[in-house]
């Protein structure tokens, strides 16, 4: 008997076992569990513009029969329905769901009625389902009006035990109305809500006109309808390239006026924000802003909304500019945001593709005319059944004794009914004799089951001889309208105008006279907002800026004497080691011993009447990095930074301009190595000196300017490390302090002149002790 391997799998009787490779296993079910993202999570359909889940929810709402004009029911009951019946997910996703259909600032057209706390503009999340209560809506009645009458296909739900539809009828192009978005795999979507009326009219015109152009369909659709409002400051040469393409994007900004208060004060009022902007982060961040001093000209806001949106900024002074204001928050805050556009649909439910504007219409326009087309089959096959049952009613009322016999005597009346000869009988009495019934005419002969059973199911009130006059009604009206039918189904021009006329009358149902049917979001022309320097919005005055051994930094107004810095107060243990003159519209460059430099506004320095603030809680500089030099910044300077080590090069001053909290990397140094000085260049020769005192001279030319790195060898040493460095005319010659204070002068310097990395030879006579020019 041969043996098996344990890890060989038991085969039925009879069973194969394939083998394939590892990449196209995990490549078809990868593509499996990809198609079923983008087709039934994340991408909507173009011809209703739901999901799925959108689109349980609600049929499930219209099964319970939850119509606008019903009782609302609890939302718990509702996703539990949902989920019972057509989507097997979490009870939270369904309700989460629901609720963002209830939230008219999320949704142009909301199609859920909401009873309760279904969330807030601020973000808040809604009530457990428990607590509210929720119906359907006019609009979303208006999404599935039809469904009765085989308007769309129906499949079975997850467990094949009910159906479900597979598109809503949609009677306008809820796509676009309402917008969408979604991340499935590899693929996005993200749809901006439009004005119904917009579009009805839009689809008006592309239904009279099937070739325009999408820039004819622009001055029917100007732009997206946010539901919050603001103004779109989009310019009309990108709004039609996204349009026409399916991609780009939106600029939009929130809406504020002047709020004058007398005395030559005003005040900014936001009565608008941009669409998807949480309030409360909006004013934290503007908050934020002003705490941090990135807008000097702005004092303060509150948030004084209620129902509506209310938003008070308060300028600094009543003198600053109200445009220069708002758009440097329009900068810096989500007053101002760009929505980005990218219509990528499922095509008849089954195709992703990015469309334009036109074929997202067009795509729902074809969808109203097969919904057309089935509602009119449908009712035309309602029309024949009624008519083969007015038929069998006509003759047992022209027959109406025979009947009665054969129901009174007969054994079993319905195979009688169908059995008799209808075509040679005559009416009751000899007095009717004369009277031939329209109905009757071609219509004698044997009678189906439909007939038959009609014939048994007739009430005795219904003998009466005025009945037959009303049949004769019920039929002439019914072959009316089924020739219009039929006309209908034979002529597409027809159809047309008939797609058109239930267009005009959805216009008018969610026109301006329907609640929130006027457009909201203004459109204005605006260009980009210009940068605003910061000096421009601070005052300019001097400042003394002043800085301790520990780190502590403060601003003192005026400039104060720097002769007098021992008079200056720190903590204990602490000392004064950086002072100089300043003025509040300068930059301070911090230069630590990381190699970094970090940059701090001179506006936001703490004020000089106590010990100042740490540098480190402005700056994220380490715990064991020092401050090596702090000056202020020159546009167009350059410096020399160099490393303990020796290596050094030239870097611009632009260069080193941090603008984050975490500084900026310029001189890279590692292990034991660290950042030594940051001198500013004057001159044509740099001095420098080691540890060992050797001094060398070299032009300045062989250094190189770069923006970040290790450098160049400055000087050569066999011992030690670089001391100091100096820049100067070589002309003028080399000048330092002895230990006296007075300043010397080195004039012949041909001993110490060398090329760049030479080891240099020892300081003149009187060169101070610790190595330092300055």
């Amino acid at each position: 008997m041969t043996d098996t391997p344990e890890d060989t799998p038991d085969l039925p009787a009879g069973g194969t076992m394939l083998a394939e490779p590892l990449r196209r296993a995990i490549g078809e079910r990868y593509l499996t569990y990809a198609l079923s993202t983008i087709m039934n999570r994340a991408l909507p359909d173009a011809r209703d513009g739901l999901k799925p889940v959108h689109r349980r929810i609600l049929y499930a709402m219209r099964e319970l029969r939850l119509g606008p004009a019903s009782r609302f029911r609890k939302s718990s009951k509702i996703s539990g329905d949902v989920m019972g019946n057509y989507h097997p997910h979490g009870d939270t996703a369904i309700y989460d769901a629901m609720a963002r259909l209830a939230q008219d600032f999320n949704v142009r057209y909301p199609l859920v009625d909401g009873q309760g706390n279904f969330g807030n503009i601020d973000g808040d999340n809604p009530a457990a389902s428990r607590y509210t209560e929720a119906r359907l809506t006019a609009v979303a009645e208006a999404m599935m009006e039809g469904l009765n009458e085989n308007a769309v296909d129906f499949r079975d739900n997850y467990d094949g035990t009910l159906q479900e539809p597979v598109v809503l009828p949609a009677a306008f192009p809820n796509l676009l109305a309402n917008g969408s978005s979604g991340i499935a795999v590899g693929m996005a979507t993200n749809i901006a809500p439009h004005n119904i009326v917009e579009l009805c009219n839009a689809c008006l015109h592309l239904i009279k006109s099937p070739d325009a152009h999408d820039d004819t369909l622009l001055k029917y659709i100007p732009g997206p309808d946010f539901p919050t409002g603001g103004v779109l400051v989009e310019s009309p040469e990108n709004i039609a390239r996204a349009y026409a393409t399916g991609r780009g994007g939106f600029r939009l900004r929130a809406k504020w006026a002047v709020e004058d208060l007398g005395r030559g004060t005003w005040q900014i009022v936001v009565t608008e924000i941009p669409y998807q902007v949480q309030k409360s982060k909006l004013v934290e961040r503007i908050a934020e802003l002003i705490q941090t001093k990135k807008i000097p000209i702005l004092a303060d806001i509150r948030d004084e909304s209620a129902d509506d949106i209310r938003m008070v900024l308060e300028p600094r002074s009543k003198n600053v500019d109200p445009d220069v204001l708002m758009n440097m928050l329009f900068r810096n805050s989500d007053l101002e945001v760009r929505f980005a556009l990218n219509m990528n649909v499922l095509i008849d439910g089954v195709t992703p593709k990015v469309c334009s504007l036109k074929e997202v219409l067009r795509a729902f326009l074809d969808h109203r005319r097969e919904v057309l087309e089935r509602r009119s089959v449908f009712r035309l096959e309602k029309i024949d059944h009624r008519l083969e049952v007015l038929e069998g009613l006509v003759i047992a009322f022209l027959n109406l004794d025979r009947v009665i016999d054969i129901i009174r005597y007969d054994e079993d009346p319905k195979a009688a009914l169908m059995a008799e000869d209808w075509s040679k009988k005559r009416p009751r009495a000899a007095s009717e004799a004369a009277y031939v019934s329209p109905l009757s005419q071609g219509d004698e002969g044997e009678l189906s089951e439909l007939q038959a059973e009609s014939i048994l199911n007739m009430r005795l009130r219904s003998l009466r001889r005025l009945e037959e006059m009303e049949l004769l009604r019920e039929r002439d009206a019914l072959m009316e309208e089924r020739a219009g039918l039929e006309d209908l189904l034979a002529h597409p021009e027809l159809q047309w105008s008939r797609v058109a006329d239930q267009i005009r009358e959805t216009r008018k149902t969610f026109g301006k006279d329907y609640a929130g049917g006027a457009r909201r979001t203004l459109i204005e022309a605006a260009g980009e907002v210009e940068e605003v320097p910061l000096e421009a919005m601070i005052e300019r005055e001097p400042i003394t800026v002043v800085c301790s051994k520990m780190g502590w930094i403060r601003a003192m107004k005026g400039h104060i004497d720097l002769g007098q810095g021992d008079k200056l107060k720190f903590k204990d243990g602490d000392e004064g080691r950086f002072a100089f003159h300043a003025e509040t519209t300068d930059k301070i460059l911090i230069f630590g011993s990381n190699g970094r430099f970090y940059t701090v506004q001179a506006a936001n320095l703490p004020g000089g009447r106590g010990m100042g603030e740490p540098l480190r809680l402005m700056v994220d500089l380490p715990n064991e990095a020092e401050i090596i030099d702090m000056r202020i910044y020159r546009a167009g300077e350059k410096l020399i930074v160099a490393s303990t080590a020796g290596d050094g090069f030239i870097v611009p001053e632009d260069e080193v301009l941090a603008q984050t909290r975490s500084g900026k990397q310029v001189l890279n140094v590692k292990d034991d190595v660290r950042a030594l000085l940051v001198k500013p260049i004057w001159g044509d020769h740099v001095a420098v000196v080691g540890e060992n005192r050797k001094v060398l001279v070299f032009p300045i030319e062989e250094l190189p300017e770069m923006s970040r790195g290790k450098g160049v060898r400055l000087q050569k040493f066999k011992d030690g490390g670089l001391s100091d460095l100096t820049t100067f005319v070589l002309a003028d010659g080399l000048s330092w302090h002895d230990p006296a204070g007075r300043t010397r002068t080195e004039s012949n310097l041909a001993e110490w002149l060398a090329k760049r990395a030479s080891t240099g030879r020892m300081a003149p006579r009187g060169f101070p002790r610790d190595n330092k020019f300055n």
